[in-house]
């Protein structure tokens, strides 16, 4: 289980994620619809994140993402 300290932590960074990518509005909006429509991140994942990707694709952006996050630091 995660405790208290950590789960705010994870809050803290995702919402400053939020705010930094789309803006604080933008980021209540997100929040707002994912409450009311009992969003279900895992199932979304299996439909959306990678449709109509190979494995090959999904391995390419991953390499792609880290770099940018290395050259970020």
């Amino acid at each position: 289980m995660v405790s208290n300290v950590a789960t705010s932590a994870i809050m803290s960074a995702g919402m400053k994620c939020l705010k930094e990518k789309i803006g604080v509005i933008e980021a209540e909006i997100f929040i707002s619809v994912i409450k009311e429509n009992d969003f279900d991140y895992t199932e979304w994942r299996k439909d959306n994140l990678f449709a109509g990707m190979s494995l090959e694709e999904i391995c390419d952006e991953a390499v792609k993402y880290e770099k940018t996050q290395i050259n970020a630091d």
